[in-house]
């Protein structure tokens, strides 16, 4: 494998679908309000929220190997990283300046949005950039932060920064819309760290399934995954989200399922590992119909 490959495979291309999930909900909540979006915008946006995606998957995969967690980790397809670096370790300083670079494109983009809309855009923006930047060394050490930073990521500062990007109002439709993405990609994210709590562990992280042991961390992804739902169901009720959102509640038996059968399979890897690509299929499905419901 080349040099090149390892830094494509680092990227983590096959994960970068949830970061336009993320834009085209926010897209979705403008559209409602009847502002439809400069086109050029848009395509920024999206672009944006796809590089910053990257950015922190490059810039983990060089600290995972700089680390040693790499070498030591049991990867699986939905977590443990790429492999890329363990592979071609003479790629890891071009998986550094890759993420740096592809960050620094994020930034460029920041700026233009930041003269456009002004101070909400840079609120939203540098604490964006500090998430991508403190997330693998620091946030990993502190299982609260390691829990909600990603959700934050993807939640308020993508879904709420695309309606801000776009000149678009912050109304209650896209505060549910940014809290159901903060759970359902924290809720994604705790439940991928549960093979890799013993790795982890022996390179000084600290997330929940290290410090309340799986058992537990099983009945808070439950809970995520509750509180997702419920949020998209009380939204309709008040009609605060149009009723075709509905169809965003589709994958709920699924949902349901992974909630009661993760507790079982938490040392049976093969069984975990399907529990694991059924949960990514919920949250990407969840996250599509929730955009078609607001589109509808």
């Amino acid at each position: 494998m080349s040099e090149t490959v390892a830094v494509v495979r680092a990227a983590r291309p096959n994960f970068l679908l949830l970061a336009p999930l993320c834009v085209g909900l926010g897209l979705a909540v403008a559209w409602r309000q009847g502002q439809p979006p400069a086109l050029i915008d848009t395509l920024l946006v999206f672009v944006g929220a796809v590089l910053a995606h990257a950015a922190v998957n490059l810039l983990n995969e060089y600290e995972d190997f700089r680390s040693g967690l790499d070498l030591i980790t049991r990867r699986t397809p939905f977590s443990g990283g790429s492999g890329a670096l363990p592979e071609v370790p003479s790629a890891a300083r071009r998986v550094l300046w890759a993420g740096l670079g592809t960050l620094g494109l994020v930034i460029a983009i920041g700026v233009y949005f930041l003269w456009l809309r002004g101070l909400p855009m840079f609120v939203l923006g540098a604490g964006g950039v500090v998430l991508v930047l403190t997330y693998t060394r620091w946030i990993t050490r502190s299982p609260l932060l390691c829990l909600l930073a990603p959700g934050i990521g993807f939640g308020p500062v993508m879904v709420l920064g695309t309606l801000v990007a776009l000149g678009a109002r912050l109304d209650a439709a896209a505060l549910i819309c940014a809290a159901v993405a903060l759970l359902l990609v924290s809720e994604l994210l705790l439940i991928n760290q549960i093979p890799d709590a013993d790795a982890d562990r022996q390179v000084g992280r600290r997330h929940l399934v290290i410090t309340l042991g799986p058992e537990t961390a099983s009945r808070i992804v439950a809970g995520l995954l509750a509180g997702s739902y419920l949020l998209i169901g009380a939204g309709i009720l008040t009609g605060i989200l149009p009723v075709a959102a509905l169809i965003a509640l589709l994958p709920l038996p699924l949902a349901l399922w992974i909630s009661v059968r993760l507790p079982h399979v938490l040392n049976k890897a093969g069984e975990l590992n399907r529990l694991l690509g059924a949960n990514v299929v919920t949250l990407l499905s969840t996250l599509a119909l929730l955009m078609a419901g607001l589109s509808l």
